[in-house]
């Protein structure tokens, strides 16, 4: 941790509103969360270049793929499963079988909703969006990533699925360009191969604290683009290790540890713990952090897990 607790929405939204600036091709729609998301400062500088849809997602989604036809660049960003779930027939017909330049953001994303509910918990979008042909998806892990993950975004062609939490986050980079489809490695070691994404990392992080003192030394892999994979990096890492943790803020099943499992099958003698939410409905909290340490997603759970693993 190097840096100040940055909000991963206000953080999106300023992004967004600076590459506006400078992008006129940049519009921004809403499901009745605007402000909610960060775009306050939008709305007030360019409002004939942001729709307000109203709780309709599926005509939100529809209505940014057409205006993607006319060489815009739309920007929808609400609640993660109101982006992905509940409009995906929309998204994988107008956006992805259309190969559209639409960049859809799921805000709140993961547990971060821990006193609403299952209904607004999102915890299969990686595994949805993974299914549509094209589909980018990134999960930046601290804001100032987030910050160049935008401006990424927005240069890069194409449908792209982007997700951020709610609660604030450390900084625990410095500032460098984001490159879509590249792992880094944030920490070496020989015990143990742990991959992660989001902000679960600052916890990984913490957790690799706690089992260097107990003689477990782990090379940390931080993957801020979920697809495509940083193949090359996950299996060199894993060649040399032969023990993989995979840890997401996301169902156990589908998401990144399943795409890390795939990548990894043909390995022999390399094997793979995935650490996330069991594939059931999750309970609820109002605390965020109670959350994370009932599925043992927080630092002391993390690092229990890969000591039971490593053994």
């Amino acid at each position: 941790m190097i840096g100040d607790l940055m909000d991963p929405r206000k953080t999106f939204g300023k992004a967004v509103t600076d590459v506006a600036k400078t992008n006129d091709k940049v519009v921004v729609f809403s499901a009745d969360s605007g402000k909610s998301s960060g775009f306050a400062d939008f709305i007030e500088q360019f409002p004939e270049r942001y729709f307000e849809c109203g709780i309709m997602e599926q005509g939100a989604v529809g209505m940014a793929a057409g205006m993607a036809t006319t060489g815009k660049i739309p920007v929808f960003c609400a609640i993660a499963p109101f982006v992905t779930a509940r409009p995906y027939e929309m998204v994988r017909n107008d956006t992805g079988y259309m190969k559209q330049n639409v960049k859809i953001v799921g805000r709140n994303c993961g547990i971060t909703y821990s006193d609403l509910g299952v209904t607004h918990q999102s915890l299969d979008d990686f595994g949805l969006m993974r299914l549509i042909p094209g589909m980018t998806i990134l999960a930046p892990q601290d804001g100032v990533e987030i910050e160049e993950a935008v401006k990424a975004m927005i240069e890069y062609e194409g449908p792209v699925y982007m997700r951020i939490g709610n609660p604030k986050i450390p900084q625990l980079f410095e500032r460098r360009p984001f490159e879509i489809g590249k792992g880094t490695i944030l920490e070496e070691g020989e015990d143990v191969t742990i991959i992660s994404t989001g902000s679960c990392t600052k916890d990984v992080l913490e957790a690799s604290k706690i089992l260097e003192e107990a003689g477990i030394h782990s090379k940390i892999i931080g993957l801020p683009t979920v697809l495509p994979l940083d193949e090359e990096l996950i299996r060199t890492s894993a060649s040399q290790t032969k023990k993989v943790v995979t840890v997401e803020e996301h169902y156990v099943n589908g998401g990144m540890g399943s795409m890390v499992t795939e990548v990894l099958s043909d390995m022999k003698d390399v094997t793979v713990k995935r650490l996330g939410i069991p594939n059931i409905y999750a309970t609820t909290s109002s605390n965020y952090s109670e959350l994370l340490a009932y599925y043992k997603l927080d630092a002391k759970g993390i690092a229990e897990s890969v000591k039971e693993y490593v053994g």
